[in-house]
């Protein structure tokens, strides 16, 4: 039976340990409006986005009331029994809806002695589709607790485009010399595509436990689609592969929103949008104890959007494009690629480290584009 009691989500304490955090620019966008606001934004977010890949959002115009709404409805979604959140499945390996609850896998993981670990994961999700206008139907299934609050939840995914994933595409056709609505058009809110809200919850496990998945929470990875909005919440645990190849903390900031660039924009620039690898991993001591909710907004590019770069002068300027023609034929579609990067990543369970403790990096292609998965 389900229960959708929701009770008002209490954050856990702040981590007091001194962490090597990432030095992130934050973005003020209550200055986007403002005469200038957009370029001076542009101009910050410059460096940010093409060496780091992650930045932090404030003052974004999301309430921060119904964020904290949307953290309890994923908390009384997992405190749901196994079976009842099963009755909406994400199906990775049968080629169906990616919406839907995420199992947690049993995973293999080999050392560089050759020895192999088994070990259920330690997080569970839900992948919420967008939902459109109450008065349309819904093509994506859609869990029962989630139906109860869908009025919610559509709100909150229409602020997250329009308060915050709108800007930031105006920003990066700015930094790229573009017409401002360049990104915005091929991101239509409206449109067939794979965004989605997702929430996790890692549940703590003992440090034997931990050293065996060598304290990895969630595997080192870049994101599939164009930009992801991870909201805040007070436990540290998200680090990601700085430009000098060492892992920093990414310091929780109260009511902002960490942000960063994806797959696909890092595909329609040529690389100079950077996808940076991130990875969730055992959080300090005097949080390894609690569980950790992340709420998440994906942004992918419109199912029928061609993955193709974007002509823009500072691609060109960099020797990034050129005049080369393109086969038609293997133009690869939001939706194909998407799909099948969420698809690999989702249904390999074997994880290989090398001599050196270096984890493997497998290539896959989709059509003609050779794509690169981590495992760090």
């Amino acid at each position: 039976m389900v229960s959708t009691d929701l009770e008002n989500w209490l954050p856990p304490p702040e981590t007091h340990a001194e962490l090597d955090w990432a030095p992130l620019l934050t973005l003020d966008l209550s200055r986007f409006d403002k005469p200038g606001g957009k370029e001076s934004l542009a101009a910050e977010l410059r460096d940010a986005s093409t060496s780091w890949g992650f930045w932090t959002v404030i003052n974004s115009g999301i309430p921060q009331a119904l964020v904290d709404r949307h953290f309890a409805i994923a908390n009384m979604f997992f405190n749901q029994s196994t079976d009842e959140k099963k009755k909406v499945i994400a199906d990775y390996e049968g080629g169906g809806s990616h919406f839907g609850y995420r199992v947690p896998r049993v995973m293999e993981v080999g050392d560089e002695h050759g020895e192999k670990h088994k070990m259920l994961q330690n997080v569970e999700g839900l992948n919420i589709p967008k939902i459109p206008s109450l008065d349309q139907e819904m093509t994506e299934p859609l869990h029962d607790v989630i139906k109860k609050y869908r009025s919610d939840i559509a709100e909150f995914q229409k602020l997250c485009y329009e308060k915050v994933l709108r800007r930031l595409l105006v920003l990066i056709a700015i930094i790229l010399e573009l017409p401002e609505d360049y990104f915005v058009e091929r991101h239509d809110f409206c449109a067939p595509s794979e965004d989605h809200v997702r929430m996790l919850k890692y549940h703590p496990r003992s440090e034997e436990e931990d050293k065996k998945m060598k304290d990895t929470w969630l595997r080192g990875h870049t994101d599939f689609g164009s930009l992801t909005l991870l909201f805040s919440q007070p436990v540290a645990a998200l680090q990601i592969l700085a430009p000098s190849n060492e892992w920093k903390w990414v310091k929780p900031v109260e009511g902002g929103i960490t942000c960063n660039a994806a797959d696909v924009m890092s595909l329609l620039t040529k690389g100079y949008i950077k996808s940076s690898v991130h990875r969730v991993v055992r959080p300090p001591p005097d949080q390894a104890h609690l569980p950790r909710i992340s709420l998440i907004y994906f942004l992918r590019p419109g199912n029928d959007v061609p993955m193709i770069p974007a002509p823009s002068p500072v691609l060109l300027r960099k020797g990034l494009i050129g005049k080369e023609e393109v086969n038609e034929e293997e133009i690869v579609t939001g939706y194909e690629y998407v799909r099948a990067r969420a698809g690999y990543f989702n249904t390999r369970k074997t994880l290989k480290v090398g001599q050196k403790g270096q984890a493997e990096k497998p290539v896959h292609k989709v059509k003609h584009l050779t794509v690169q998965d981590y495992y760090v």
